[in-house]
Formats: C-alpha cells, structure tokens, sequence
C-alpha cells in the first residue's frame, strides 16, 4: 500500500499545502485503502484564492474572447490527449468504471468545445436609428469572480460544466470540488495553466462547510454556481442571495420512467439497468423509479429486470467488463442499505437484495448490490426521497393519465422519460410534465451542451439552468449602449488588414 499523498490547493498558478488539524483522509472507494489528505481551506486560504483571482480579472476580462477561446481550444487538446489519466484518477477516488469515467469527460469536453465558440456565443445586438441619428447596441461583459461548488459524483463534468463558459465570458473562477474525490481539479487546474491560461484566472481550494461559508459570504465574489442534494442547494441559494449574490443550485431528484403497455419491453429493461444502475445510482439523472402502467406491463418488466440486476458485474471500476463500481464511501453505502430496510419494513416487495454483496478481493470496498424493488406506493419514503444508489423502484398505475399525475406530484422536476410507441402520447407526455428534462424513449435526457441542463421545483435553485446559452447569460450581464455623434471630420484611406490583436 502507498503512503497517502497530500492533495494540495491551487491558488495563482501553483499547489499550495500543508497538513494540520484542517484535514481529512480521501479514500480508494474499491479498496477501502486511504490514498490522500486533503487540507480543507480556511476562510483566509479561500481570500488567498478570491485575491489572486481579482488580480487577474482586469487583464483577462480586457482579453479579446477570440484569444480566451484560443486558451480553450488548447485547453481542449490537452483533455482529449489526457482523457485516460482523467478517467484513471476519477476511478481512484469515486470508484466508478473506467469506461463511465471516461464518458464523463467526453461529456465535459463537449462544453469546453461550446465554449470555443465564446466569440459568436458574445455577440450582442445592434440597432440603428432607434431616433433621429441615434443608435443602439448590446454587450455582455463578465462579472468579475465567480466560485463553483461542485458534488462527488462528477469530479471532473461538473467542474467542467461551469468554468470553461465562465473562464471564456471573461471572469476569473474559483473551484471548491467535493471533498470526497478532489485530485480531478488539480488535474484540470494544471492542464488550463499549460494551455496558456494566466495565473489567478482558476483557482481550486478543498474544503468542508468552513469554506462553503467563506464563497458565499465573501464580498468579491459575484456569482456561485452549485450541483448537489436540495437541503444544501437551498442553503446554499438562500445564503448566497443574502450576501447580493446570482446563485444558480442544482439540486437532488427522483427521475421516473414511465413504461406505457406498447413500449418495447426488452429495450425499456436495459434502458432501466443503465439509467438506474450506471454508477452504481450516484447520478443526479439516474432513473430510480419505473411507473408501469398496468400489471401486465410491471409482471413483465420485474420478470426482465430481476435476471439482469442479479447478473451485476459489480467490482474495481479499474477492472475490464464490471458493469458497477463501489459507493463512494462506507457511510454512504450504509445510508442507501438504510434505504432498503426501510422499504421491507413499509411493506414493498424486494425482489432482489444486494445488501450481502461482497466484491471478489475487496473485502473492505464499498460494495452494495442492485436492490431491486415492486410494488413501491407513493407515500414510502424509498419512493419519496433521494437514495442515491442501486436501487431501483417499481410503482404500478393502471393508467397513463394516472402515471401523469404521479410525476408532476412528486417534489422533485430534475429529469423524467417516457418508453412508448405512441407519437400523440409522447407529445403529450412531453407538453404536460412538470420536469426540466425529458426523454422519449431515451433514459437519461442530459441535454448537449449547446441546449442547457437544469430541472424544475425542488431540483433547481434560481433563474438560470447550467451551461449552454444559460451559462452565458448567468455568467455575464447586459449593458445597452444608445449613441449619437455629431458631424466629424473622417479620416482618409487606410491600407493596413485589421487584426483582432
């Protein structure tokens, strides 16, 4: 076993840390082994990061976006070269698959690719003669520092989510990722400098509360930007608006899938083991509900997905053809076996049980297996709430406009999908939820980054969704310009090729 290595902090360029009594253990999630420690930031360290980031923000917002987004596409290069590193060390520290690991990044490099395009994506509007020899234009100019709170389910695709749109826009960005698996930023943070980005423009410092409470009270930050469970994106929200700031929070969900009697059955199954057991259920997008409407249509469906849930190749994520990884930690993993003991006492039928699971040589893991439930009623707190792992519920209706109701009665807007064959039920489907995202027979409707992610209700926090066009807009803020010039003297001919620099 290695010794542990100290995870450092990233302020104005370079890896700054020390171990003290703020500090905590980062863990290998498959082995149960410690790999780091994490220094977790005080309120000064995280002014240390807001400082170098307000120093460079004049310089890097008088950059032209043509040479920002000329950082970017570099930056780019270096994720696509490194994609198996990143995935490698997302797979260390949350434990899941080095093919889902690696689909993560491919999911962050997409937004960097938007954000290439930051010069046309600034572009604002113009309007001549809106009186007499008097015009009017637009522009959106950045903020000014910006902080992103990201979770430990996407150590590197959230992260990348928000910085590359608002590095590109002009502000300077300061990164607390999760706690639980925190070297992915460092990575990054390292790769951004080799791309030409200048010192102080991202930052990244580790952290518990004590630096959540730092961002979010800290007078020159203007924007924070969250994805996590809903008590902290409320908490989260309500205290960054009462320190006058724009908030986005992405908050938790509960993602149906409703499964009409024409859907075809063998593709819903393994759309349902994907959608609700990819990564072991730690996705905010995970499906953990199937809403059958009618018997036949459950009988079927348990009769497909019990076979398959108890097939599970659940070990080391670094190991070629697991299908699933382990929790994220030892805690966790007893929160969601909670969650089945809770769901046998209420009286749900649990047709497969994963809580004796053990992984072949990981002994000390943080395994659980597929649970796989029926007969779950709406008011079961299984049904309810967020579990966060391998566990999928099915809940029975006898109709469509029953299964309708059943959706838009839950807490809970983030993502939903409906498996059918009917075109007329789908657009209904689609017209009347109340969800942010939705699929028809697509599983797990994340948006591409040129359209924007974000759900409804209790999944999200405040007036913009993450990334695409909403990115843009939250990330800067309109100025209209009205002009008039009085008669001038022109100058003569000029024979030069303008240049953007």
């Amino acid at each position: 076993m290695l010794a542990p290595v100290m995870i450092p902090h990233y302020i104005g360029g370079q890896r700054i840390g020390h171990v003290d009594a703020r500090s905590q253990p980062v863990y290998n999630p498959a082995t149960g082994e410690e790999s780091g420690t994490l220094p977790l930031a005080t309120a000064a360290e995280v002014d240390s990061a807001v400082q170098a980031a307000k120093a460079a923000f004049p310089a890097w917002s008088q950059t032209p976006p043509l040479k920002r987004a000329r950082v970017m596409f570099k930056f780019r290069e270096l994720l696509e070269a490194n994609a198996d590193v990143l995935a490698a060390q997302i797979t260390a520290e949350h434990g899941k698959t080095h093919s889902d690991a690696l689909g993560e990044v491919q999911r962050g490099i997409e937004v960097v690719e938007f954000a290439c395009g930051i010069a046309q994506l600034l572009k604002g509007e113009f309007t001549e003669n809106v009186g007499s020899q008097v015009d009017s234009h637009s522009l959106r100019q950045p903020l000014g520092v910006v902080a992103g709170i990201t979770p430990f389910n996407f150590p590197a695709m959230v992260p990348l989510w928000m910085f590359p749109i608002a590095i590109a826009c002009g502000n300077c960005f300061v990164l607390k990722p999760s706690e639980r698996d925190p070297s992915s930023s460092l990575l990054l943070a390292e790769w951004l400098t080799q791309a030409g980005l200048p010192d102080g423009v991202f930052n990244v410092v580790h952290g518990d509360k004590v630096a959540v409470d730092a961002i979010l009270e800290h007078a020159d930050i203007k924007a924070v930007s969250f994805v996590g469970s809903t008590p902290i994106a409320r908490y989260i929200y309500a205290t960054g608006c009462a320190h006058g700031k724009r908030v986005q929070a992405l908050g938790g969900a509960k993602n149906h899938m409703v499964v009409l009697p024409d859907a075809d059955l063998e593709q819903t199954a393994d759309a349902l083991m994907g959608a609700g057991f990819g990564s072991a259920g730690e996705r905010c997008m995970a499906i953990s509900v199937a809403v059958a409407v009618g018997d036949k249509v459950a009988d079927a469906l348990v009769a497909k997905l019990a076979p398959r849930v108890r097939a599970l190749q659940i070990g080391r994520g670094d190991v070629d053809g697991m299908d699933m990884g382990p929790l994220i930690s030892a805690a966790h993993r007893e929160k969601v076996k909670g969650y089945v003991d809770i769901g046998v006492a209420e009286g749900a039928e649990l047709v497969v049980d994963g809580r004796g699971f053990s992984a072949p040589g990981c002994a000390s893991g943080f395994f659980l297996g597929g649970c796989l439930f029926d007969r779950v009623k709406p008011d079961m707190r299984i049904y309810r709430e967020e579990i966060f792992g391998p566990v999928l519920s099915i809940l029975r209706v006898e109709t469509y406009e029953e299964a309708v109701a059943l959706v838009n009665a839950h807490e809970y807007g983030n993502g939903v999908a409906l498996f059918t064959r009917d075109g007329d039920a789908a657009r209904d489907f689609a017209h009347r939820i109340q969800v942010g995202m939705v699929g028809i027979n697509v599983p797990i409707p994340v948006p591409m980054a040129f359209h924007s992610f974000g759900g409804w209700k209790a999944s999200l926090f405040g007036d913009h969704n993450i990334y695409g066009p909403e990115g843009v807009r939250f990330y800067t803020r309109m100025k209209t310009v009205t002009t008039r010039w009085p008669a001038s003297i022109r100058a003569g001919a000029q024979f030069v090729m303008p240049t953007s620099g």
